[in-house]
């Protein structure tokens, strides 16, 4: 997949000032990162370009400020980096103007620089011509390792990349190859298992992944809209009954793309909506009027696994579950497990990516077992939906 892309092999940085857009949108509380796994992921991209003697220039976001916004600033990001690096990080107080050529001009081959948050200017989410001009002056060449922003034409996230020669950074070619080897090029026999909780939001993502997948497995509460347009009675379960419709041209679609669609055929069901709630499990021919459907049964356990057996490729996007509670996490924590074991047993390649997915997978204990794990949200969605993605588009050949 990579082949088509310039990345860090296609360049040499020494004595170059690199502009590098990486992912900073870290959880924080109290001014300390909570959660380092974004800035451990661009570490290798940072030290490889320092180490050879570019000068590093870090641009990223933080949060949805409205113009210059204490409370978003980068600045204990940028300490927090400096811990996971083992590398001092320099600040400047802006990302253009005075501030930043100053702090760039002082720069030694090797050094770091992290500017401050690019969305202090408006401009920036516009893609604004003359604000990525203003950006350009402060590098030579520009590095994209932010694949979480890539679905985002903005003026560090692509605009950049017309000014500047572009490459792909470690982090995102590690990801570009990983979602090459899952859909566009993938070993096959390839399944998708997609849960969450609305259809309403992966609509797109479904009738890309029917033309694309030999199996697609659909699990949470999305099931149930499905179940519903083929007349199973869910009770009080999530339901989108106004999109029974949607599912059924998704099965037809896939019926057409010879695509098979496996859904629950039993349910675990509780009547109130909280953890350790009594529960049982229900045939789908069963399901109380006053129940709700809330993580999917044993024999649909055993479907989903025996579909992971058949494949050589497994695409996951969504629990299958209410996972957050115990004990509906037990379906999306058996699957999660039995995937895990054919990976590392060599069997399946496995990515996984979405917010949800990954809070789930690290609930199961498999997070490292799995081939690849994406942090990124909307720009893996996206991906998925089969969209082209305009921060990877101009990083192209």
């Amino acid at each position: 997949m990579t082949n088509s892309f310039r990345t860090l092999d296609n360049v040499d940085v020494k004595g170059k000032r690199v502009l590098v857009r990486v992912d900073l949108n870290v959880p924080m509380d109290g001014g300390k990162v909570t959660d380092a796994t974004r800035l451990e992921r661009i570490a290798p991209t940072i030290t490889e370009i320092s180490d050879k003697g570019g000068k590093v220039i870090l641009l990223a976001h933080f949060g949805r400020p409205k113009g210059r916004d204490d409370k978003n600033s980068l600045k204990p990001v940028a300490a927090s980096l400096a811990d996971v690096i083992k590398k001092p990080v320099a600040f400047a107080d802006d990302c253009v103007g005075d501030v930043a050529a100053k702090a760039v001009g002082a720069m030694k081959d090797g050094d770091i620089l992290c500017l401050e948050n690019t969305r202090f200017h408006s401009a920036e989410e516009k893609n604004d011509p003359a604000f990525v001009a203003e950006l350009a002056k402060l590098g030579d060449i520009w590095v994209n390792d932010a694949f979480s922003a890539a679905h985002r034409a903005h003026a560090s996230t692509e605009g950049l990349g017309h000014k500047l020669p572009a490459y792909a950074g470690r982090t995102m070619q590690a990801e570009l190859d990983a979602l090459g080897k899952a859909l566009d090029a993938p070993t096959k026999p390839v399944i998708a298992i997609v849960g969450g909780a609305k259809v309403s939001s992966k609509i797109d993502l479904l009738e890309n992944l029917v033309t694309k997948v030999d199996a697609l497995v659909i699990g949470g509460g999305m099931a149930n809209t499905f179940l519903h347009a083929q007349g199973v009675k869910v009770g009080k379960s999530l339901c989108e009954k106004d999109l029974a419709a949607t599912a059924l041209r998704i099965i037809d679609k896939a019926e057409a793309s010879g695509c098979a669609i496996i859904l629950p055929v039993d349910a675990i069901v509780a009547f109130h909506f909280a953890a350790n709630t009594p529960s049982h499990a229900y045939g789908l021919d069963a399901i109380p009027d006053e129940g709700m459907i809330l993580d999917i049964g044993p024999q649909s356990i055993e479907r989903i696994n025996a579909a992971i057996d058949d494949a050589a490729t497994l695409v996951w996007n969504g629990p299958v579950g209410a996972f957050e509670m115990t004990p509906f996490d037990r379906g999306t924590v058996a699957s999660a497990k039995h995937a895990a074991a054919r990976t590392k047993a060599k069997k399946l390649i496995s990515v996984a990516g979405g917010g949800d997915t990954v809070a789930a997978l690290n609930h199961a204990g498999v997070a490292d077992n799995f081939t690849y794990i994406s942090t990124a949200g909307g720009a893996f969605l996206e991906w998925m939906e089969g969209k082209p993605l305009p921060g990877v588009e101009v990083l192209k050949k």
